[in-house]
């Protein structure tokens, strides 16, 4: 995958144009500086190695039990 550009988000904007998009929000997604978020390259970034997984080796939902504290 391609390191995020702002020049992407701003062609994402006008080809989906349904939210005007100030130059502030944009750089903020491209190069976080307030930390309140993550970055969305972090995100694309960890969402690309969940894609990755092998979901055939993960064991199904139901068989995955929380851990029940010992005093109960």
């Amino acid at each position: 995958m391609d390191p995020l550009q702002r020049e992407t988000l701003l062609r994402a904007c006008r080809q989906l144009a349904c939210h005007d998009w100030s130059d502030a929000e944009i750089t903020e997604l491209v190069a976080p500086r307030h930390g309140i978020i993550t970055g969305f390259q972090d995100l694309l970034t960890q969402q690309d190695a969940l894609r990755a997984l092998d979901l055939g080796t993960l064991p199904p939902a139901e068989g995955v039990r929380a851990k029940v504290r010992d005093d109960e």
